[in-house]
């Protein structure tokens, strides 16, 4: 991935790295896999990556259901968020608002581009390779979860600093570990998609808001 990034111009770095993390999950864990693998590896996606006939009523409990701990997550993490945003930046001027080019673009493109192909692989399929190779589980705020939680964290970190050999990048472990709990409290990478995409929006949102980056 990071050789791609790298090699690649920069309008296009991002979304070639999402449709290769894409292909790769959708070759290791749903192609062959029967639908309880698909779901045990969160990639359902209220059906979508199942065999049998998709329910809408079934997409719109999955769906609404995620939403819901994405927005929950949101409120507890995105205030104090605010406070270390700062203290790390430290900017230079007061916050105002300053809306994206197109909210459109910038809510699907985190989505498609970066959230859904980042959350299918590293929360799906690698979290549950990982869960296969190890037994141990411990209890952590009403989940039971392994050794991959802190894998493929750590590995989402590695990965972003392998794109952007900046240290700050590694902070991205942080994050990741909600992520990975949320897939794990919900069953599946919905939550953790839509949190992701908050996340990022919010991030990009204070940094243009305190003119740290457009």
């Amino acid at each position: 991935m990071a050789v791609l990034s790298r090699f690649t111009p920069d309008a296009y770095s991002a979304s070639l790295v999402g449709l290769v993390f894409l292909a790769a999950t959708y070759a290791l864990g749903i192609a062959s896999a029967r639908d309880a693998e698909v779901r045990n590896r969160g990639l359902a996606l209220g059906g979508l990556f199942e065999s049998q006939p998709l329910s809408f009523k079934r997409v719109r409990h999955d769906f609404l259901r995620s939403l819901g701990f994405a927005l929950t997550a949101a409120l507890l993490i995105f205030p104090p968020f605010i406070w270390a945003f700062v203290y790390w930046w430290h900017p230079n001027q007061e916050f105002h608002f300053r809306p994206p080019e197109s909210w459109n673009d910038e809510f699907i493109g985190q989505a498609l581009v970066i959230a859904l192909p980042e959350e299918a692989f590293y929360r799906g399929y690698l979290m549950d390779a990982f869960d296969r190779k190890s037994t141990r589980r411990v209890r952590l705020l009403g989940v039971d979860t392994g050794a991959s939680l802190l894998w493929t964290s750590a590995l989402f970190a590695l990965g972003h600093l392998a794109t952007e050999p900046n240290p700050a990048r590694l902070a991205v472990f942080f994050p990741a570990l909600l992520f990975g709990w949320l897939r794990l409290k919900t069953g599946g990478i919905g939550a953790s998609v839509l949190f992701h995409v908050l996340c990022n929006v919010f991030a990009s949102s204070l940094g243009r808001g305190y003119g740290l980056w457009h």
